[in-house]
């Protein structure tokens, strides 16, 4: 992800009212000058304290997946035409808009580069639930990652009465994440070994490699001897999926489809005083998705690690610390300022609220949000408002469209 520096922050503020689009106010010059500077004075000395953006285009999960790999080309005689069949669709759900796979995808992704391990691994939800957090298969395993009972437990996964940490995207993959790259060292940064002991447990591979006279240095995995036909088909399967996302940016309707803003998702704590429906609605978010995204927590439970789009003011990798100073002091504006692609300036509220053809943002809102309240066209409501596809709009922003007939 690119974060925005200081000096392009420094840059909106002194040169904000340049290039604006046609609804921008005009205000005296030495009045906006003295807000500007004074917002100047607030903005923190490190760029890494500015607050992370709230979306990011859906082709930037695509290519950091893509810059993750470790094999970062398709071996088509290493795939089987059964498992390219078997997960032919995985491109369109993360092209579906209305689905949650892309953003899910794009928060394991993250969390995996954080930890340095190879994005082979973030195609396991695929295979194992669908990328669906609540899947939960009649054999016992459940969640995002599959995890069994005991090897929850085994990784720290939360289980008690009344709450099953497999089912929560937060808890579960940062187990997942923790276990890979346990993994990935103890069989030597070989990411196809890794996944075969995900799959199998650790002590069988070694055990395996000790038949072989392998190790990890010279391993032939498809060669390992004694070891089930699914644990041997695990590493034929994400190969298959990462060919198949490959071939799929030869696509121009996915890709169309991926080019779309998408909600950077976070972990945040759960306040002990309200539901997750109340804290969403609290949060201007939508409490249908926030719960799809967490099956795990039910009624009022302090302290749960919940997944939800990020918040305004949080900072980058934070989970939920908000930014201490208001950086948006400048007075607020329509259009987006140049050379700041992606950060939508605040329109003017006024006293005008929310009225017809006019939305005032709310904190946690996303542009695509608000096109589907309304019923309208995403791109038509960027369009009226001059905004791109990476605008990041601010509470207080109005927003004006065109109602749907």
């Amino acid at each position: 992800m690119m974060r925005r520096t200081l000096p392009v922050a420094l840059g909106l503020l002194i040169g904000g009212g340049a290039g604006l689009g046609a609804n921008a106010q005009s205000l005296p010059a030495g009045a906006g000058l003295a807000q500007n500077i004074a917002s100047l004075a607030a903005l923190p000395g490190d760029a890494s304290a500015l607050p992370a953006p709230l979306t990011r285009n859906g082709r930037q999960i695509f290519a950091h997946f893509r810059d993750g790999l470790a094999m970062t080309q398709c071996d088509a005689e290493a795939t089987s035409p059964r498992w390219r069949k078997q997960f032919a669709h995985a491109p369109a759900r993360l092209g579906n808009i209305e689905d949650d796979a892309l953003p899910l995808f794009g928060y394991v992704v993250d969390e995996l580069r954080a930890a340095g391990l190879p994005t082979e691994f973030a195609l396991i939800p695929f295979v194992e639930s669908g990328y669906r957090p609540a899947a939960r298969n009649a054999s016992g395993p459940a969640g995002l990652w599959q995890f069994i009972a005991t090897t929850a437990r085994n990784h720290r996964v939360p289980m008690e009465s009344g709450y099953d940490g497999r089912l929560s995207a937060v808890d579960s993959t940062r187990a997942a994440v923790r276990y890979l790259k346990t993994l990935y060292g103890m069989f030597g940064g070989d990411w196809q070994l890794a996944v075969m002991a995900y799959n199998a447990g650790e002590y069988r591979i070694l055990q395996a490699l000790r038949r072989a006279g392998m190790n990890a240095q010279n391993a032939r995995p498809a060669e390992l001897p004694g070891l089930s036909p699914v644990t041997y088909a695990y590493v034929e399967k994400l190969h298959a999926l990462a060919c198949v996302l490959e071939q799929a940016e030869d696509e121009p309707a996915l890709m169309a489809a991926l080019d779309r803003p998408v909600p950077i998702l976070r972990g945040h704590t759960l306040p002990g005083d309200t539901t997750l429906a109340g804290w969403a609605e609290r949060n201007a978010l939508d409490p249908a998705r926030i719960a799809r995204l967490n099956p795990a927590v039910n009624g009022k439970r302090a302290g749960a690690r919940v997944l939800a789009p990020a918040l305004p003011g949080q900072l980058p990798g934070s989970d939920a610390r908000p930014l201490a100073v208001a950086v948006a002091a400048a007075p607020p504006r329509t259009g987006t300022a140049p050379g700041a692609t992606g950060v939508a300036v605040a329109t003017t509220a006024g006293a005008a609220g929310t009225g017809k053809g006019r939305h005032t943002v709310r904190s946690g809102e996303s542009a695509w949000s608000i096109a589907r309240r309304y019923g309208i066209p995403l791109k038509a409501l960027l369009s009226r408002n001059n905004l791109d596809a990476n605008a990041i709009l601010r509470p207080g922003m109005v927003l004006r469209f065109d109602e749907s007939r």
